[in-house]
């Protein structure tokens, strides 16, 4: 038998501390090229509960891409969390064995900071040779680099990408660059980023 007390005063009970989190890389490499897998993890990764700063000097991998000097920075202030990553001198010619560009990019960066019930992003992206950016680059903002097999994509270029979840939850992650190997098929698959920033107000629950 269930028996249900009625209460003569209103149980209060006390909400859930939420903490927002966030965290930061100045690029990432995860791609596989005539059936060699490279795959370089975050560079440069921190995150606000630490470690609050890092740097890499950077490196090559093989042709497919090269970076510079790149740092990030991460903090958290009572409900607010920022995480920043920024990067010098990247350069992928892993496109061109297959005909394609050369991609440089100069300077690179990406921000993102919690609201009590979001989260905004920023990027800056520096000159950029190998595919053409306009002056003002919208959101998620996207090129198409062609001759890959059947008139497919050889890759996309995805300028200031937000990735947001559905339906929203309040979280983002912002990629100053994101190159897309071969988007429909081809001998390449996988994906380079560049400038990486991920906030969740709601993270800590």
């Amino acid at each position: 038998m269930l028996v249900v007390t009625a209460l003569a005063t209103p149980l209060l009970v006390a909400a859930a501390p939420v903490t927002s989190t966030g965290w930061a890389s100045s690029g990432s490499v995860d791609v596989t090229v005539d059936n060699e897998h490279v795959v370089t993890g975050e560079l440069a990764k921190c995150t606000v509960d630490g470690p609050y700063r890092a740097r890499t000097q950077g490196g090559a991998t093989g042709d497919v891409a090269v970076f510079g000097v790149g740092e990030t920075g991460c903090g958290r202030s009572d409900a607010v969390s920022v995480a920043q990553a920024s990067g010098h001198r990247f350069e992928t010619a892993v496109l061109k064995r297959y005909g394609g560009p050369v991609i440089t990019v100069r300077t690179f960066s990406a921000k993102c900071a919690t609201t009590a019930t979001g989260s905004g992003g920023e990027v800056s992206i520096g000159t950029v040779e190998g595919v053409e950016v306009p002056a003002e680059i919208p959101t998620n903002d996207r090129i198409v680099i062609p001759g890959g097999p059947a008139g497919t994509a050889l890759a996309t270029v995805i300028l200031n990408e937000t990735v947001t979840p559905q339906p929203p939850d309040g979280s983002l992650v912002t990629h100053a660059l994101h190159i897309k190997l071969f988007p429909q098929g081809g001998p390449a698959s996988g994906d380079i980023y560049l400038g990486t920033a991920a906030c969740d107000p709601f993270g800590k629950k």
